[in-house]
């Protein structure tokens, strides 16, 4: 067994135009001060790494990770949430991400989705030159707007969309397998991957490819009443990042998972503070270090009420505590009296 790395706190909820917040050094510090030991960056935020300059310079990179290591850190993974909800959008959708992409490219689709597409591959090179070995993302959606079949879907409908994501995505993952580089998709709601079975029916059309991971973030598996503890058996081999996010769903007589178009402080279902929800971390942490989870525990800040450096100031002791620094030794080897095969067999009596 391997104990967990962590703190880790995902950077892209507190970068900002104010000091501490608004270059990577001046963060660093900020999170260091905290108790993190390591920053998951968000690479659409040029206050934090410039990516195709990453991919490109192995120098730039290198100097990107002397200053987070300036600060007694470590870089976890970098993430390409943004870039690739636009590998795959459907066109109800074009208008909603097109701020997600540079603005030259907005009210044009494919030239957008070319852009990501670069984007990912830079972000696995960036990767390798940052020694990193695992990398966060979104899918992307082609069928989300269909997700409850009213009117029915077309026969043949989700067959033709996960066809379509595999084949945008395959070369994608080939890229990253050159760099050595896992990548993760997290499994959430928006995406054409939102839960176990979307995410099989999309390895079956990637011929089940080895970098086609996942980030672990039960918060949004709370949301969904999905059996977030289960999950971890099913996958645990192909979780290969964790984000430590809490949440809590409270159904009522008028609303349920789809929340009555509320906003997030009236839904029946929110993102809270670590601690502050229901998600059952203790048995999370157990069950990903009994699989041998060697991964970073990285905090994402996503909470309806608390101020976010309230949050991540709760938030590093609260993962630290939760990490089991796993043992080396069984609790009863001081009553073992060794055997060997002949001994054995006597007390079998064969």
């Amino acid at each position: 067994m391997t104990t967990i790395k962590g703190p880790g706190i995902f950077l892209a909820q507190f970068m900002g135009d104010t000091a501490p917040f608004n270059s990577l050094e001046s963060i660093c510090k900020w999170a260091a001060g905290l108790g993190f030991k390591g920053v998951q960056l968000p690479t659409w935020d040029s206050r934090c790494i410039d990516l195709q300059k990453a991919a490109e310079s192995k120098t730039y990179a290198d100097e990107i990770r002397g200053i987070v290591e300036s600060a007694g850190l470590q870089i976890t993974e970098l993430s390409t949430h943004l870039q690739g909800q636009l590998v795959a959008v459907n066109p109800a959708y074009d208008a909603l991400f097109d701020g997600f992409a540079p603005e030259a490219l907005r009210g044009n689709p494919k030239a957008r989705t070319e852009w990501a597409v670069q984007q990912l591959k830079y972000a696995a090179k960036a990767s390798q030159h940052l020694g990193l070995n695992a990398h966060a993302t979104f899918s992307g959606a082609l069928l989300w707007q269909t997700v409850y079949p009213w009117p029915q879907r077309p026969a043949g409908l989700v067959e033709t969309g996960f066809t379509e994501l595999a084949n945008r995505w395959l070369p994608i993952l080939n890229v990253f397998d050159d760099n050595g580089v896992d990548l993760c998709y997290e499994i959430h709601p928006g995406e054409d991957l939102h839960d176990g079975v979307s995410y099989e029916m999309f390895l079956d059309k990637v011929n089940q490819h080895k970098r086609a991971c996942l980030l672990y973030d039960p918060s949004h598996f709370v949301l969904q009443c999905l059996d977030y503890k289960t999950y971890i058996d099913h996958y645990h081999e192909r979780i290969k990042m964790f984000h430590v996010k809490d949440a809590e769903f409270n159904p009522t007589g008028k609303q349920g998972v789809y929340g009555g178009y509320q906003g997030w402080v009236d839904r029946a279902g929110r993102f809270r503070s670590l601690g502050d929800g229901q998600v059952d971390f203790k048995s999370i942490f157990s069950k990903l270090a009994q699989y041998n989870y060697s991964g970073w525990a990285v905090m994402e800040w996503e909470c309806a009420l608390k101020h976010p450096e309230t949050g991540a100031a709760e938030g590093a002791p609260f993962i630290k505590d939760h990490i089991i620094r796993v043992t080396d030794k069984a609790f009863d080897d001081f009553a073992g009296t060794g055997s060997d095969e002949n001994f054995n067999r006597s007390i079998l009596g064969i």
